[in-house]
C-alpha cells in the first residue's frame, strides 16, 4: 500500500531550546583518536622495498611475455582485481592497444566477453556486436548452447554492465545470461556458486576496488591457474598500502581532534574512520595521499553541515547560515550562533588551506571555486529544510533535482580536481563544465545508493521524503516498486557514465574518481546505512581494507 503524504508537527522556524532540537541518536564514534594513533605493522616499504621490486620485475616480465590472447586478456584481468595493474599502467595500455588494433576476436564467448569489457573500461570505442555471432540465425537469441557455459556466461554477465544506451544486444545477453546462471545455481560447487551469486548480487564494474582485491585475493589463492608471483605481489603490496593508510589517518586523526567536534558540535555524527574509508575507495593507489586526506577532511566537513541542517538548525539560523556561507561574509557569520561560527571557522581553514596549496603547486587561483562548492551544497540544504518546516512534500523530480546535489559528493570531485591539477591545468577553469554531466551522473548514483540504504531510518525519524518515498506518494505504488524504480535509475546512471567516457577525451583521473565516487556509495549503502552505523559490515570491511595484513 503506497504512502500518503502526513501533516506532521514541526517545529516553529525560530531559534530553538536545546530541548527542542531534534537528534538522530548517532552512535559515539567506535574509532577513538586514541586508538588510530596505535595503529602500527610490520609492513614498511623502507623494509620491504628490495622483495616489492623483484615480485614486480617478475610480474612485469609475465605481462611482457605472454602472447596468447587469452591467455593475456586473463592476467590483465587478474592484476586489475588483484589491485596491482597500477604498477603496470604502460605495459597494460600497451597490450589494450595492440588487442584493439589487431581487432582478432575470439569465438570463445568467455574471451570475447572479457575483451570487450577490458576494451571498453579503457575508454576504447569497441561495438556491441561482436556478439551477434553468439545469437542463433533463425530467432536471433542467444543459443540455449552457452547456457551450460558457467565461465562464458559470468563474463558476458559483467560485460554487459559496460553498455551503454541504446545497446540492445548487451540487455539481451544480461537478461539470457542472468536466468542462464540463477538456474545454475543449484548444480554448481560451492566455491563456483558463490562467484556466479556474487556477480548477480553485485556485478564486477560496480565494485569497490580495494573491497574486490581483498576477497579476490583469497578467491585467486584457490586458482589451480594462479601465478604465485602475482599472488605474492597482490599481498605484499596490500600490506604496504595498508601502512600508508595508518601514516595517513594518524594525520587525520590529529586534525580531527583539534577541531574538537566531540565537545563543540556534540550532535554531529563523528565518523573519520569511515569517512576515510570512503576517500581509499575513490582512489586506492599510495601516490593518491592527498586526495585520500583532502576528501576526508572535506567530507567530514560536509557530513556535520548535513547534521547542522537536518536534525539541529532551526530555519532561522539555517537561513542565516547560509546566507553568510553563500556571501562568504564574516561580518554575517559574527552574528551566528557559536555552534555555527565553529562550524564555518572549519570550513573557512580547510577552503583557504586547500587553495594555498592549489596555487603554490599548480599556479591556479581556486578560491573562489571552493567557496562556490560550500555554498552550492549549503543551498540545496536549505531548500530541504524550507520543505520540511514547511511540511511540504517534494514531488520526485524536485527531490532528485536538489537532492544530487544535497548529498555532497560534487564538492567532493571538484575539489579533487584541484588536488589533482595536473590534469587539469591546461583546461582550467572550463573542463569542470565539461565534467559536468560526468560529476552529476556519479553524484546522482550517490544519493540513489544512499537512499536506498537510509531512507527508512531517516523518515521514521520525521525527515522529508526521499527518492523512494516521493515516488511512493507521487505514483501510488508499493515500496518495492518504488525500489525497483530507484534501482533502474541507477542502472541507465552507469549506462550513461560510460558514454560520457567513450564520447569524450577526460583525464584518467577524473574518471575513475568519478565511477569510484559511485562504486563507494553502492558499496557503503549496499547493506544500510554504512556512515550513520559502524559496526557490522562496514566495520568489517575497515578491518580488512586498512588494518588487518594478509598472511604472507
Amino acid at each position: 500500500m503506497a504512502p500518503t503524504p502526513q501533516s506532521l508537527c514541526h517545529p516553529e522556524p525560530n531559534s530553538l531550546k536545546e530541548e527542542q532540537r531534534r537528534s538522530a541518536n548517532y552512535h559515539p564514534t567506535i574509532w577513538d583518536p586514541t586508538v588510530i594513533k596505535s595503529f602500527t605493522t610490520p609492513y614498511t616499504y623502507e623494509s620491504h622495498a628490495t622483495k616489492l621490486e623483484e615480485l614486480k620485475r617478475k610480474a612485469g616480465k609475465l605481462l611482457a611475455t605472454t602472447k596468447d590472447t587469452a591467455s593475456l586478456l586473463k592476467l590483465i584481468d587478474s592484476l586489475q582485481r588483484l589491485g596491482v595493474a597500477y604498477h603496470f599502467e604502460k605495459q597494460i595500455e600497451e597490450a589494450l592497444n595492440q588487442l584493439h588494433v589487431d581487432q582478432n576476436v575470439s569465438k570463445v564467448l568467455s574471451v570475447t566477453a572479457l575483451q570487450f569489457r577490458l576494451l571498453r573500461e579503457h575508454g576504447y570505442p569497441v561495438t556491441a556486436d561482436v556478439f551477434e555471432k553468439f545469437k542463433g540465425v533463425d530467432d536471433g537469441k542467444f543459443m540455449d548452447s552457452f547456457s551450460g557455459d558457467i565461465e562464458g556466461l559470468l563474463s558476458l554477465e559483467e560485460a554487459s554492465f559496460l553498455g551503454i544506451q541504446g545497446e540492445q544486444i548487451l540487455e539481451e545477453a544480461k537478461g539470457f545470461t542472468s536466468e542462464s546462471l540463477k538456474d545454475s545455481l543449484g548444480k554448481l560447487d560451492k566455491v563456483k556458486a558463490q562467484h556466479v551469486q556474487q556477480s548477480l548480487e553485485v556485478p564486477l564494474y560496480w565494485r569497490m576496488e580495494r573491497i574486490e582485491a581483498r576477497n579476490f585475493i583469497d578467491s585467486y589463492q584457490n586458482d589451480d591457474t594462479k601465478s604465485s608471483v602475482l599472488l605474492d605481489l597482490a599481498k605484499l603490496d596490500y600490506n604496504l598500502t595498508q601502512s600508508v593508510y595508518k601514516q595517513e589517518l594518524k594525520e587525520l586523526a590529529e586534525w580531527w581532534r583539534d577541531l574538537n567536534f566531540k565537545e563543540k558540535l556534540s550532535f554531529s555524527r563523528d565518523r573519520l574512520m569511515e569517512i576515510y574509508f570512503w576517500a581509499t575507495g575513490l582512489s586506492f593507489e599510495p601516490q593518491y595521499a592527498k586526495c585520500r586526506i583532502c576528501f576526508t577532511k572535506y567530507a567530514c566537513l560536509a557530513t556535520v553541515v548535513d547534521d547542522i541542517y537536518d536534525i539541529y538548525g532551526s530555519l532561522d539560523e539555517l537561513e542565516s547560515f547560509t546566507k553568510a556561507v553563500t556571501g562568504w561574509d564574516v561580518k554575517a557569520v559574527e552574528e551566528l550562533p557559536e555552534y555555527m561560527r565553529v562550524m564555518f571557522s572549519a570550513m573557512s581553514e580547510f577552503t583557504n588551506d586547500l587553495a594555498q596549496e592549489t596555487l603554490k603547486h599548480h599556479g591556479l587561483d581556486v578560491l573562489p571555486y571552493i567557496k562556490e562548492q560550500w555554498a552550492i551544497l549549503c543551498r540545496a540544504h536549505i531548500t530541504e529544510a524550507r520543505w520540511f518546516y514547511g511540511g511540504h512534500t517534494p514531488t520526485f523530480d524536485e527531490y532528485i533535482k536538489n537532492g544530487w546535489i544535497s548529498i555532497g559528493s560534487l564538492g567532493g570531485l571538484v575539489l579533487l580536481c584541484f588536488v589533482e591539477a595536473n590534469s587539469i591545468v591546461d583546461q582550467f577553469p572550463h573542463c569542470l563544465k565539461d565534467y559536468s554531466q560526468l560529476f552529476y551522473l556519479s553524484s546522482l548514483i550517490t544519493r540513489l545508493s544512499d537512499d536506498l540504504g537510509t531512507s527508512k531510518a531517516e523518515m521514521e525519524r520525521g525527515d522529508i521524503p526521499k527518492a523512494v518515498q516521493s515516488y511512493m506518494i507521487e505514483k501510488g505504488l508499493s515500496e518495492d516498486e518504488a525500489r525497483d524504480h530507484v534501482k533502474d535509475m541507477i542502472k541507465c546512471s552507469w549506462k550513461k557514465i560510460n558514454e560520457e567516457i567513450v564520447d569524450n577525451c577526460f583525464p584518467k583521473v577524473i574518471v575513475n574518481l568519478s565511477k569510484n565516487m559511485a562504486r563507494t556509495a553502492q558499496c557503503m549503502y549496499q547493506h544500510g546505512d554504512g556512515v550513520g552505523t559502524s559496526t557490522g559490515v562496514t566495520k568489517d570491511c575497515i578491518v580488512s581494507s586498512i588494518l588487518k595484513p594478509i598472511p604472507m
